[in-house]
């Protein structure tokens, strides 16, 4: 099972790096900005390219363009994912582009095990190569063999994401801004499906519409049911690994991430908002705690004192079940004999659900 998943990652990678290589030539202005070669002085390219370049060189799991590989391949095979494999940087490069920002914006100083990326290249090149992420996958839409039509409908799709994720970046960043605010867990659910779920969204809607790329059933109601109910089960998993994650950062710590950082960001993640609602009396004690972190970094004692704090509570653990629970929800979906009517083939089904196993 493993060697099947390191056969599609490295397809994934081969795609990701003609996208954004370690070292852009003439060929790749030519491709991505339809100018000629020697439009720029030589290497300058790199100023816009090297630092995205680095943070997607240093890893990540991929787990959304692989995702979106076999959600293609519940629908028709080897056939549906080799039409999604071109459309993988649609949901990996804005992933590592809100990871640039979100790192900017928290003053955040270490990810995926080496300094930020604003901290080596300095926040203009990182905000300004942040933001080329998020507009590269246009011109793989554009270069996707596929019709006008087909490629208008992903465009409008892909749009329509990137818009939802900046929505819930707006609302986090509103809310770890205000020590005092106590957002509503309703609230957190839906800016956490905003800001965390849609690129899984993403990904499950394109592969879906990838899976049924040439096919009669294109535009059939079967092909849209299907697509909303892998996109719903994948935004699930992608909430459900967000909590996960919040919670390994204030317990054992998440590689590359020091320890207690969402705290130091202030970050309302859903062990801290089950704390304070069932504990409003604790507010201030936060607050303080807040502050503290946010002044003197994740080693004043008052990191170690507000996760003490939570863990006694019983907040850390039922936030950890809530993220289980929907990760769990979401497997039921994608590993079903079919879904929304549609019967889906059971190689794709088998490796899905050894991928939400990985994940959680």
């Amino acid at each position: 099972m493993k060697n099947e998943y390191t056969a599609r990652l490295e397809k994934i990678e081969a795609v990701l790096r003609t996208w954004l290589p370690e070292n852009p030539g003439p060929s790749w202005l030519e491709d991505v900005f339809a100018l000629p070669g020697d439009s720029v002085s030589a290497g300058l390219e790199k100023s816009l390219s090297l630092p995205g370049w680095d943070l997607v060189n240093r890893g990540g799991k991929r787990w959304r363009p692989l995702l979106m590989l076999l959600a293609a391949e519940c629908v028709s095979g080897e056939q549906g994912a080799e039409a999604a494999l071109a459309l993988t940087p649609l949901v990996e490069f804005p992933h590592n582009a809100s990871l640039i920002h979100d790192d900017i914006e928290d003053n955040s100083d270490e990810r995926r095990g080496k300094p930020a990326v604003h901290l080596i290249y300095g926040s203009d090149s990182a905000i300004n190569s942040g933001a080329f992420l998020y507009f590269l996958p246009l011109s793989c839409i554009s270069a996707w063999h596929a019709s006008a039509e087909a490629k208008n409908r992903v465009c409008q799709i892909w749009g329509e994401y990137m818009r939802r994720l900046h929505l819930g970046q707006a609302m986090d960043i509103a809310w770890h801004r205000d020590y005092g605010s106590l957002p509503g867990l309703d609230e957190y659910d839906r800016m956490c499906r905003l800001k965390t779920g849609c690129l899984a969204r993403l990904a499950a809607v394109l592969g879906i519409h990838c899976g049924f790329f040439g096919a009669a059933q294109y535009d059939d109601p079967k092909a849209l049911a299907l697509a909303n109910a892998f996109g719903e089960a994948a935004e699930k998993l992608g909430v459900g690994f967000q909590i996960l994650d919040d919670v390994k950062n204030l317990t054992t710590g998440i590689p590359g991430k020091k320890r207690g950082d969402d705290v130091v960001e202030g970050k309302k993640s859903l062990p801290v908002l089950l704390y304070l609602h069932r504990n409003p009396a604790k507010k201030e004690f936060a607050s303080r705690c807040f502050a503290a972190a946010r002044k003197g970094g994740a080693g004043v004692p008052e990191v170690e004192e507000f996760i003490a704090a939570l863990d006694v509570a019983g907040v850390l653990e039922d936030a950890n079940q809530r993220g289980l629970r929907l990760i769990g929800e979401s497997r039921k979906v994608f590993t079903g004999a079919e879904a929304a009517g549609f019967p889906l083939k059971k190689e794709g089904r088998e490796l899905m659900a050894g991928l939400v196993d990985l994940i959680s």
